[in-house]
């Protein structure tokens, strides 16, 4: 299914994002007089951003950076792909060109920490001389301070960008159908079904079905279960939880969604959605800029913005974001970290929020009224990333081959679509992921 007047594609989305830019800035704070923000002044940084509307917020305002510290930077910013096989690549010789880097936490987390490629940020995280007062750890979501630490919880990055997932659901039909939004994942799945009218094209439910970038859903799903698909380890992606959470994807999917959702990634369902004739749509918040554009859209004005459903045990937003870490080998390791906490302030933060490029971290910029005042999106939007940063839980392994588990269980969900049996799909797959957990982490 494809729009008859605007198909979002990666550009579209980028695009859109960076007009989205050019609002003013509402509500931001200035810079803490507490730092001395001057103490590296003449200093050179290099930093490595990932090319998105993340890093784009930071390239556009990385004038005001240097003006604040009298620190040059030298930024680069590269595709994701390829700065992802860039910096591994000089990481692992030791000798990296770059002081800051840019990762994504639900795939190079673990690689990071196992290359131990990061310094140690514990102490001018403690430092007030070095760090603003307003920045302390019960200001970020729990997420991202799961991110951002090691498994012995040393602090190796800053929390950025944070993407929840939520549910976008059409007012709209469900007024039609006198439905209420669902409070539970059993509820979930009826309203779904109830939407559904295939006579009209009408569908209850679209997410991702294409192999590997569905992995997610299934996973975010399985939070509700209270489960996780691997346990101090060990694959556990055929328990009775992960099971469970697979059948309900599997309903969702075969009986609620559009013909041909198993080839469906983010763009497809979100031009489904967009065309309103679908009642509910599971995905990232940072997907949402376009549903309320009259020249894109077709529900503007009728969309609602909710956290997940609670699940049989937990209410749980899967979360998924991105950091930025301070080498351990730069040898500007402090003004490095100057760098870092600027692109996380709370005025950088607002930047980021109202221009529609991502979602901070810290719940106080999330709070801040005159913050909010100037999003363009409906306070609904903000108040379900606010809900969501609460319930926050990592929605993927932290392991290094995120890429060959995603893939693995890519294939058993989009079988699953076909009429597969879950619990037969996720033992064939766990069979077969397992000796490669087991080879990344010897």
């Amino acid at each position: 299914m494809t729009s008859t007047f605007w198909t979002p594609t990666r550009r579209n989305f980028l695009a859109g994002s960076a007009a989205l830019g050019a609002a003013g800035l509402v509500g931001a704070r200035p810079a803490s007089a507490a730092v001395d923000w001057k103490k590296f002044a003449g200093t050179t940084l290099e930093v490595n951003l990932v090319k998105s509307p993340r890093g784009e917020i930071l390239l556009k305002y990385m004038k005001d950076f240097e003006a604040l510290t009298g620190i040059k930077v030298n930024a680069e910013a590269t595709p994701e792909q390829q700065q992802r096989q860039k910096t591994t690549i000089e990481l692992s010789s030791g000798r990296p060109s770059f002081d800051v880097v840019h990762l994504s936490y639900h795939v190079q987390k673990r690689q990071y920490e196992k290359g131990k490629w990061l310094a140690d940020l514990t102490e001018f995280f403690k430092d007030p001389s070095l760090t603003d007062p307003s920045m302390v750890e019960g200001d970020f979501a729990e997420a991202g301070l799961k991110f951002a630490k090691d498994a012995d919880g040393t602090l190796r990055s800053l929390p950025f960008s944070v993407d929840y997932w939520i549910v976008y659901w059409n007012k709209e039909l469900f007024d039609a159908k006198g439905l209420k939004y669902p409070q539970s994942f059993e509820e979930m799945v009826s309203t779904a079904e109830a939407l559904t009218d295939k006579s009209t094209n009408t569908f209850g439910f679209v997410a991702r079905g294409l192999k590997n970038a569905n992995t997610p859903v299934w996973t975010s799903l399985m939070l509700g279960y209270g489960a996780t698909p691997i346990t101090d380890g060990k694959v556990t992606s055929d328990s009775k939880e992960a099971v469970e959470a697979a059948k309900m994807y599997q309903t969702l999917m075969t009986k609620a969604a559009p013909v041909g959702v198993s080839g469906f990634n983010w763009a497809e369902a979100q031009s489904a959605f967009l065309q309103g004739k679908v009642g509910m749509w599971f995905d990232g918040v940072g997907f949402a800029p376009p549903i309320e554009n009259p020249e894109k859209s077709r529900v503007v004005g009728k969309t609602g913005y909710s956290v997940i459903p609670k699940g049989p045990a937990a209410q749980a937003a899967g979360t998924f974001g991105d950091g930025l870490g301070v080498t351990a080998a730069s040898t500007k390791k402090e003004a490095a970290y100057l760098f870092c906490q600027w692109a996380i302030s709370h005025e950088m933060g607002a930047h980021l929020l109202q221009a529609g490029a991502g979602v901070p971290y810290r719940q106080s910029i999330l709070d801040d009224a005159k913050v909010r005042e100037g999003v363009t999106m409906p306070g609904e939007w903000v108040d379900a990333v606010v809900a969501s940063g609460k319930v926050s839980q990592l929605a993927l392994p932290v392991i290094i081959p995120v890429t060959e588990f995603r893939d693995i269980y890519g294939v058993a969900l989009t079988n699953m679509i076909g009429g597969a049996d879950p619990a037969a799909e996720l033992k064939k797959a766990g069979d077969q992921f397992a000796p490669v957990l087991a080879r990344s982490e010897g």
